[in-house]
């Protein structure tokens, strides 16, 4: 499968900042062509590849105050197969995080989703939260977590998957937040989806059901969106200005919501 995607974006700088951006596809199999460059309005801006976890490549840069373009190409050919899980990751992927307070949700996993085992659990937490929430764009807080989703019952990608994941550790079944490019969604933009651990592999689910699974692209891996936010500044304060994203892949898949899919 050959995937192209973009990123364009444009930030206002009120002082020197130190830049942090989770764009560029996780170690794609076969990268044909990709372009990254930071324009600032005194000049291109240098930038430093970190290894992250799980593949993630990660940029940083430091700026100083002004406007900042930051424009990402890539067109990516193949899969990759998840890294295989460490016992450790199993440990990490279980536990509350952030945004994923799965020990105050314990109580309603436990009630809801009682004797299921296998891919049942995934399967009937998935149909659960796609049908107990309302998709509504700006409805959240970017300080909201799974237990105010729950109580709010609406919410944006990032909102489902927390509430996701949330529910699958509730039941001890490890799991984790990616961020991808999402060719077929609509609206476009970044996307938010959820990998569970079940059998000895991570098989990809998205509660939104906005996009086909087959033709994800992986950009970061974490416990939720504090391991995989798209933007991450320090030491000054930006206004964000505007954010265009597309993602289009040779072949949009049918994907048949009954079939596991391992995220490639």
């Amino acid at each position: 499968m050959r995937r192209s995607v973009t990123a364009v974006m444009r930030v206002q700088l009120h002082g020197p900042t130190r830049a942090v951006l989770e764009i560029v596809p996780a170690n794609p199999a076969i990268v044909e062509r990709e372009s990254l460059v930071l324009r600032h309005e005194h000049g291109d801006i240098q930038v430093r590849e970190l290894a992250g976890e799980h593949g993630a490549r990660v940029q940083v840069a430091s700026v100083g105050a002004g406007r900042l373009d930051i424009e990402f190409s890539s067109i990516v050919d193949g899969r990759t197969e998840p890294e295989p899980a460490s016992e450790l990751d199993l440990i990490r992927f279980m536990r509350p995080s952030r945004y994923c307070e799965s020990d105050l949700l314990m109580p309603t996993a436990r009630w809801e989703f009682v004797g299921l085992e296998g891919f049942a659990p995934l399967d009937a937490v998935v149909a659960w939260v796609s049908s107990h929430l309302a998709y509504v764009s700006g409805s959240s807080l970017p300080t909201d977590g799974a237990a105010r989703t729950l109580l709010n019952r609406q919410g944006v990608c990032r909102d489902y998957a927390h509430l996701t994941i949330a529910m699958l550790r509730a039941m001890d079944v490890p799991a984790r937040m990616v961020s991808v490019y999402a060719p077929g969604l609509s609206p476009m933009d970044f996307h938010a989806v959820v990998e569970a651990h079940i059998d000895g592999a991570w098989y990809v689910v998205d509660p939104t059901r906005l996009a086909p699974r087959q033709s994800l692209l992986r950009i970061a891996t974490g416990r939720d969106a504090a391991d995989s936010a798209f933007l991450t500044t320090h030491d000054g304060d930006i206004d964000f200005q505007s954010l265009e994203v597309s993602a289009v892949a040779d072949v949009l898949p049918f994907d048949d919501i009954a079939k596991p899919v391992i995220l490639g």
